[in-house]
């Protein structure tokens, strides 16, 4: 895969596993990335972000004091936040549908199951750089725009997934599923990225 572009893309990885943070570092120095920051929590991560502008963020969902989901939401929507478009993709061995479903409407931009292969952590990036979805603002939450493009008469649906498709809230997602749910318009056949590695 040709990754050359990575090169210019600040990230920071934010995890409280110190290993997992090596393998997240190493598949990007993999893909070429050389600017990369790291934080053991949300808290840390929000400090680094007042002197480092990442311009994508890799994340853990459970992390201490401040987890994954807190620090979403503190990007997103707090006045304090140094950017809050930042795109965000979050690293959970969690893929149970429910979490999944919360971490999206948290303003999460992608998520990855663990465990994260080369590919799968680079083909969530691509869809962040490549297919930005705009963002948008509700009552409740700021964040990517989770509606299907607009069709007909200038009207918008979202996809409503075929009930013997949809996990159970407790059910873990194979990473097409997730695909398919962070990215409505990525597969109009209900069908999603080729493969469930990561």
């Amino acid at each position: 895969m040709a990754v050359k572009y990575l090169e210019d893309v600040k990230f920071l990885i934010v995890d409280d596993n110190a290993f997992m943070r090596t393998i997240i570092r190493r598949v990007l120095s993999a893909l070429h990335a050389e600017q990369v920051r790291e934080a053991s929590d949300g808290e840390d991560a929000l400090q680094i972000m007042q002197t480092f502008a990442p311009d994508i963020i890799i994340l853990d969902w459970e992390m201490k004091p401040m987890d994954g989901l807190e620090f979403t939401r503190k990007v997103r929507l707090s006045r304090d936040s140094p950017n809050v478009f930042t795109p965000i993709v979050m690293v959970s061995g969690h893929s149970e549908r429910g979490r999944v479903v919360a971490a999206r409407d948290a303003g999460v931009n992608e998520f990855v199951v663990k465990p994260i292969s080369a590919k799968s952590l680079f083909d969530r990036i691509q869809a962040v750089i490549e297919r930005p979805r705009p963002f948008v603002r509700l009552k409740s939450y700021f964040g990517p725009d989770r509606r299907r493009k607009t069709v007909g008469r200038g009207e918008e649906e979202r996809r409503v997934a075929k009930p013997a498709m949809v996990p159970a809230p407790d059910h873990p997602m194979r990473q097409s599923e997730v695909n398919v749910l962070f990215n409505p318009d990525s597969a109009p056949d209900g069908g999603g990225d080729k493969g469930d590695t990561g």
